[in-house]
């Protein structure tokens, strides 16, 4: 199974707790193996106003292909009371694909890597530090 690298932010409510629960929903699923959790960093929202995030990465592995592990990954954030009113929008929870295994996928509704992870601090350093 291919190891994943998942980034995982929350800007709304009890940030934690949010984070906690989608990570409780991963392992939940049983085509997801979460191997890895990095500390969560502060930070403040890159793109439009609000309240500061908590970030992380996990590490999983799974059997699930890229678009279902996205599909699985938008329903837990669906869950988690997840809407996208704007680009950029203060969010409940995030869950974005950065790796998947040596994977480069290029269409409109999936892009691994994600296309802006090497431009974010709060991406980087939680992504070093579980792969250290």
């Amino acid at each position: 199974m291919p190891a994943v690298f998942i980034g995982i932010g929350s800007n709304l409510g009890d940030r934690l707790a949010n984070i906690n629960n989608a990570i409780n929903y991963l392992r939940s699923d049983k085509g997801i193996i979460v191997e890895k959790i990095s500390s969560f960093i502060e930070t403040a929202p890159v793109g439009a106003p609000g309240p500061e995030y908590l970030n992380g990465v996990i590490k999983i592995t799974t059997d699930l292909p890229p678009k279902t592990l996205l599909i699985v990954l938008q329903n837990i954030e669906k869950k988690l009371g997840r809407y996208r009113p704007f680009k950029n929008a203060p969010r409940t929870i995030d869950l974005d694909i950065l790796l998947y295994g040596g994977e480069v996928i290029d269409e409109p509704d999936l892009k691994i890597p994600h296309p802006r992870m090497y431009e974010r601090e709060f991406v980087l350093k939680p992504l070093r530090e579980i792969e250290d």
